[in-house]
């Protein structure tokens, strides 16, 4: 198939008008799946390929060949500045046509939506929860908005296939096409796949088409990958040593010499990034809002020092839309010196220019992650380039084991060898019994739709193929509950409703995610708005947000409001706990890395002298022979190179199935890297013990503490305490992983 001769000729013309030479290779491979099949088509290519065009020109084509009678093409995106971003490429692309494209999410213009409702057309561009609350709010204009759905695009698949967000997503989509009559062709893109196979079954379910998934012979990738180790204060680890000089860098940025200098007082880590931002566009990625607060703040404060202008925005989830936008315009700008500390709002797709280089402090929890982060960069035919920062405190003499590895370090070297080694990405997580997830779209279902028997509510969310693996004893036991705490009620026709205390519930605008969100406070200082906290401080005391430190003023619990200040100052920020779901492959190729004496190209200085010390300790502690290390008297670490649901699991092996027969006490862990306890058996009876308990068949909820109910996901507490502890025992604990691994060693007995 000629696919450029059979795109419409707007698109030809857009195509001439952008001086395309050729098509790309993703864009010939989609158009002929979207062309020549009714299937759903899953489009895996790198960051930057063309992923967006690539689906949208046959789409549109066909649009244009046989125009919809109402939305056309809803795009799902997992982020509001993701929107924001493809809005501007698709509005080019289809405004001289005539063609709507409209944004719905909670920064978008209310009069844009209401045009759209009068006249339903063109193209969607919306959030999962933003999808939630339309089903919900606007539940009667379903059918009209939505009967003629061609396609559904849902952009950067990847960040939806491990989650109760992404469940949420295709249970929308679900009901969408169940409410409307339409059974639009769902399209995915991502650029980081790695299993293209479960996630086209993911993609598909309860769509009654497959999923078709184009070779896409990609370009040779080529980056430019750094990673450096920094204690937080002197010495660091090559301090009187030779031997890091002698190894080639040849991955290293090209300019090593330092562009100009920190303060003398500078954390060493953080005085490095300033060093190498100046005169660069760069983005500066951290693990948690918490961090990011904190490294804006320092280097505000370095800039201040040296007498500089400021070069460094912020973009977290917390900060107002006002301060994200700026910081997303700024890096759109080709020649813009800024550069942006920033968590993962700014790793997905987002097109940010012409970016010189990304830096990593310590190491993300996934490949994907690492992977989405440094595709930020690389754009217009550069090669991708990444700097890892690795920051870690001097241990104390008296120090046990486990601390004195650089678990960060040995992560992000086991990040980047899985994927160039074996080209490893996180696969989707199908196994889950989602009652949390039940628990809300049951709520939603009955706020948008109203009274409904029992038999008809569970025809409508039962039969969703996320809840494939949930009974209808399971769903009886649930509505009973909801009918006990007044979240539904039964009407004089034995209808169901939602309750008094449901509706509290339904009618709070959080109700339309299902990630877990803390009770937060909006931020204001005079009539600017800086974003929100969680926890507010005393009046008096400090907070820091947006990159800058202010004095509480006042606090209003009524309505939730932090009046503030700006002062001088560094403290640190707080916005709830963020937990990591890292894969048992990293944990075992973090055991290779330490196991293995090669060198990698990418690693700096102190870096491989820190890598070197690591490998001296892994050996001399016998690390490398076995699991279990002796520290001293009774006390033993345990490292089991489990990912964090496997490992989460074994430690309550131990403590519920083992503790008494081992002698256990003590148990203190750093999940997922070791367990340290102390033991009232010798090692041979260790693994005796545990491999036999292994062996013995038991239900897994025998891994759930009595009378323990835990809550993990955002409703369970609305959950019977019988479903939350199954949930967790049959869905959260990866037991079949942490058995093998336990059988495993069998050898050390």
């Amino acid at each position: 198939m000629n696919v450029f001769e059979r795109y419409a000729p707007y698109i030809r013309e857009y195509i001439y008008r952008s001086g395309w030479q050729s098509l790309r290779a993703v864009q010939n491979a989609a158009g002929e799946a979207v062309f020549g099949t009714e299937d759903n088509v899953l489009l895996t290519a790198s960051t930057a390929s063309g992923k967006t065009e690539a689906a949208f020109f046959p789409i549109l084509t066909l649009l244009d060949e046989e125009p919809s009678q109402t939305v056309g093409v809803l795009y799902i995106a997992p982020l509001k500045a993701l929107i924001n971003d493809q809005f501007g490429r698709l509005n080019e692309l289809c405004e001289e046509q005539g063609i709507a494209v409209t944004r719905w999410h909670g920064d978008a213009a209310q009069s844009k939506k209401r045009k759209l409702l009068r006249k339903p057309s063109g193209i969607l561009q919306i959030t999962p929860e933003s999808l939630e609350s339309l089903l919900i709010n606007k539940h009667m204009e379903i059918p009209s908005l939505f009967w003629d759905l061609r396609f559904i695009v849902i952009d950067e698949i990847h960040s939806l296939l491990r989650g109760d967000r992404g469940l949420q997503t295709f249970c929308l989509i679900e009901r969408l096409c169940r409410l409307a009559g339409c059974k639009p062709r769902r399209i995915g893109l991502s650029a980081t796949i790695g299993d293209p196979r479960a996630a086209g079954e993911f993609m598909a379910a309860g769509s009654g088409r497959s999923t078709l998934i184009p070779h896409i012979e990609g370009a040779k990738e080529t980056w430019r990958l750094s990673m450096e180790h920094f204690y937080n204060s002197d010495p660091q680890a090559d301090e009187g040593r030779t031997e890091a000089a002698e190894v080639p860098l040849q991955e290293a940025p090209a300019d090593e010499a330092p562009t100009d200098e920190a303060p003398k007082a500078a954390d060493p880590g953080l005085g490095y990034i300033f060093e190498h931002t100046r005169g660069k566009k760069c983005l500066i990625f951290t693990n948690s809002r918490e961090e990011c607060e904190g490294v804006c703040q320092s280097l505000r404060q370095y800039c201040e020092a040296k007498h500089e202008p400021e070069r460094f925005l912020i973009h977290h989830g917390n900060l107002s839309a006002s301060y994200r936008e700026s910081a997303e315009e700024e890096m759109k700008d080709d020649y813009s010196l800024m550069s942006v500390c920033a968590t993962a709002t700014l790793e997905l797709g987002i097109d940010v220019g012409r970016l010189e280089r990304a830096f990593q402090i310590d190491a993300p929890y996934t490949v994907s992650g690492f992977l989405q982060r440094l595709g930020r960069t690389g754009r217009r035919g550069a090669p991708s380039e990444m700097c890892f920062v690795m920051r870690e405190e001097h241990q104390e003499a008296r120090a046990l084991l486990p601390e004195s590895i650089p678990w960060y370090l040995i992560q992000g070297i086991a990040l980047v060898q899985l994927y160039i080694e074996e080209r490893f990405v996180e696969p989707p997580r199908t196994d889950r019994l989602p009652f949390s997830l039940l628990y809300h779209q049951t709520m939603s279902t009955l706020a948008s739709g109203g009274e409904m028997t029992p038999a008809e509510l569970a025809s409508r969310v039962l039969t969703l193929s996320c809840f494939r693996r949930i009974t209808q004893d399971d769903y009886r036991l649930l509505l009973r509950h909801l009918l006990e705490i007044d979240h539904i009620s039964r009407t004089e026709n034995g209808g169901l409703i939602v309750g008094l205390a449901g509706e509290r519930v339904v009618n709070s605008f959080k109700f339309y995610a299902v990630f877990q969100e803390n009770v937060e406070y909006t931020v204001r200082s005079g009539p600017e708005q800086l974003g929100t906290i969680v926890k507010p401080p005393p009046v008096g005391d400090k907070i820091a947000i947006a990159g800058r430190v202010w004095a509480v003023d006042e606090v209003d619990h009524q309505r939730r409001t932090v009046y503030c200040t700006l002062v001088k100052g560094n403290i640190p920020a707080y916005f709830g706990d963020v937990p990591g779901d890292i894969h048992t492959r990293i944990l075992e190729r973090m055991y290779g890395v330490l196991a293995e004496d090669k060198t990698y190209p990418y690693l700096m200085s102190h870096a491989l002298c820190r890598l070197a010390d690591a490998r001296d300790t892994f050996r001399q502690s016998l690390m490398s022979q076995r699991p279990l290390v002796h520290l001293g008297g009774k006390m033993y670490a345990l490292f089991p190179w489990l990912g964090s649901y496997a490992f989460l699991a074994l430690e309550r092996f131990l403590k519920l199935r083992c503790g008494k027969r081992l002698g256990l006490k003590g148990l203190n862990s750093s999940r997922p890297y070791w367990i340290q306890f102390s033991l009232h058996v010798s090692e041979a009876e260790f693994y005796s013990i545990v491999c036999e308990e292994a062996e013995n068949e038991f239900d897994p909820l025998e891994l759930v503490y009595p009378n323990e109910v835990p809550v993990f996901e955002k409703y369970d507490e609305y959950v019977p305490e019988e479903l939350v502890r199954r949930g967790f025992a049959y869905g959260v604990l990866d037991i079949k992983g942490m058995k093998q691994r336990v059988m495993s060693w069998k050898q050390y007995r």
